[in-house]
């Protein structure tokens, strides 16, 4: 078959794929959950929380027992005294800090938590079931298909879910930040990389499910092979950070597995990270501390990490359309 003819078979199977998702309850599921998290976004009111002053950022300082109202004047100290309320007013948080520090923890809180986390759990959990139906030998989709390459059956597949991936993310992503934009008044535009991020989370860890699927054709074998790898990369990533942060006698370059294991394996840990600073909420992640330590040290790189799991994602796919390309059917 010609790359034309092939081209034209990867762009059926992106559609089919799409249709295929449609008739699944999950993708209406997660569109049910981004509309409440957009309805959610629409409740947020910031009162007594001032915008950013233009030019240098002056020190903010909680009122009260916290600081001294006097001491803060003498220094030219901005005191911040506000809430943030969710539901119309029905649930109140205290914030010291200003409107946009307020508005990016909600993103953080709703891309890491939300998307990151839930998101890419339930994705994996969703599309593990697309490829072993897909190559069931008397599946009409693969018999239509027979003429195309077997590679590019598998492009086509893995096309189609990533297009599904990032137009859920980009109905999360950008309902919330619309929402939360009209609401508050803060349009940082930053919130948007959120979605190229978590597409590049998702392809990474769906690789190593569709050589699951190519390799033993079990949907049952693709969830919990994805969950259970998703769990021991998170393990190998904070595992080396934690090491080299808890061991600061230690060498930048680790010997042994873990070095070898964090740069084999993908990061869910780093990528994590980098969707804090791309948001520009990283100061509240748990573990910033310690990563912002790291990488001050030179010990962590955000591009050499994603592209490492990159590589990795590349490495999973070969596997798996070599592994088609000779299974006996």
């Amino acid at each position: 078959m010609n790359a034309p003819a092939a081209l034209l078979a990867v762009r059926w199977l992106v559609w089919d794929t799409f249709r295929q998702a449609q008739a699944s309850a999950i993708f209406w599921a997660m569109l049910v959950v981004s509309g409440l998290c957009i309805a959610l976004c629409a409740t947020v009111s910031t009162p007594g929380l001032p915008l950013t002053p233009a030019g240098e950022t002056p020190w903010r300082v909680p009122v009260g027992d916290k600081a001294d109202p006097k001491k803060a004047e003498a220094r030219d100290v901005e005191e911040v005294d506000g809430e943030i309320r969710l539901l119309f007013g029905a649930v109140k948080v205290k914030w010291y800090k200003y409107r946009e520090d307020a508005v990016r923890l909600l993103q953080l809180v709703l891309a890491a938590g939300i998307a990151d986390v839930g998101g890419l759990l339930l994705a994996l959990i969703w599309t593990a079931g697309f490829l072993p139906g897909f190559l069931e030998p008397a599946a009409a989709t693969v018999l239509l298909a027979k003429p195309a390459p077997r590679w590019s059956l598998l492009a086509g597949k893995y096309i189609g879910v990533l297009c599904l991936v990032l137009f859920q993310a980009s109905v999360f992503i950008g309902g919330t930040w619309l929402a939360l934009a009209c609401r508050t008044g803060v349009w940082d535009a930053r919130y948007l990389l959120a979605v190229p991020l978590l597409l590049l989370h998702f392809a990474v860890f769906y690789s190593f499910s569709c050589l699951l699927a190519v390799w033993t054709r079990s949907t049952i074998v693709s969830i919990f092979g994805s969950l259970l790898f998703w769990a021991a990369c998170w393990g190998m990533n904070y595992g080396r950070h934690a090491h080299l942060y808890y061991s600061p006698d230690v060498a930048a370059g680790l010997s042994g597995g873990l070095e070898l294991g964090y740069w084999i394996l993908p990061k869910p840990a780093d990528l994590l990270y980098a969707l804090g600073q791309a948001v520009g909420a990283h100061d509240d992640l748990p573990a910033h501390a310690e990563l912002a330590a790291l990488e001050a040290k030179g010990w962590l790189s955000l591009p050499a990490s994603a592209l490492s799991s990159l590589v990795f994602a590349a490495a999973m796919l070969a596997a798996a359309a070599y592994e088609l390309t000779h299974a006996d059917y």
